[in-house]
């Protein structure tokens, strides 16, 4: 939630473009981690959010794999076994969620489904508030 006056930091999405999803494919072949970067990249992306592709999250064995950070203020959540077919207009939901948190986090039953069941990490902000 924002406050009058306050602006949201931006928020992330990191897509694992080198992600091959267990499948052994040529080195020139096109790897499900890059489609799925470009099935998100040939959206509109929710205002405030910006989707970056990265070399590997280090999470090969779950299939493709993103990442939500927003700043030192906020929960950075790790998705795995996205669907490049099927998944992309519910990461952008779920992303423009996160977005719109605060603290990063997404209540559990507003949550896309498939973020409740396929969460790798959720990593602790930078900045941590006292009452935490």
């Amino acid at each position: 939630m924002t406050t009058a006056g306050s602006v949201q930091p931006r928020a992330e999405l990191l897509v694992c473009i080198k992600c091959r999803c267990g499948q052994d494919l040529p080195a020139d072949a096109r790897r499900p981690g890059q489609m799925l970067f470009d099935e998100i990249a040939s959206r509109p992306c929710p205002e405030g959010l910006t989707v970056t592709p990265v070399e590997c999250l280090q999470n090969c064995d779950h299939g493709c794999t993103i990442a939500l950070r927003g700043g030192d203020a906020r929960w950075t959540y790790v998705f795995g076994r996205v669907d490049p077919e099927v998944h992309p207009d519910m990461i952008l939901d779920g992303a423009a969620q996160y977005h719109e948190s605060a603290e990063g986090i997404i209540p559990w039953r507003q949550r896309p489904e498939h973020f409740k069941r396929n969460c790798i990490a959720r990593i602790p902000p930078v900045s941590m508030p006292e009452d935490a």
